[in-house]
């Protein structure tokens, strides 16, 4: 894999964990934790896809790296939830 390809999949990593952030409505951190919260999800979100039989949703190839978006939002969104249990369930207030 090439370091385009590897930037290109770092960003759909972390577009993937911070909608995954919005949705939950808690944020660990800035841009590099949703890259992390979104490689994790990818990871979290496959495995969980393959054990459960589910099909692949919304592929993303690059340079024969696929990535389900679909699966990947769902698995970081699932850590998130997890780890803002862990915390103690700070959730960001927007003031209006």
């Amino acid at each position: 894999m090439s370091i385009l390809g590897f930037i290109v999949l770092l960003i759909i990593a972390g577009i993937c964990g911070a909608l995954a952030e919005a949705l939950v409505g808690f944020s660990p951190g800035g841009f590099l934790v949703s890259i992390a919260v979104g490689l994790i999800g990818a990871f979290l979100g496959t495995w969980l896809a393959g054990e459960l039989g589910l099909p692949p949703l919304l592929a993303v190839n690059v340079e024969g790296q696929q990535i389900y978006i679909v699966w990947t939002v769902l698995g970081s969104m699932l850590l998130l939830l997890v780890l803002s249990l862990l915390r103690g369930g700070r959730r960001r207030r927007y003031i209006r």
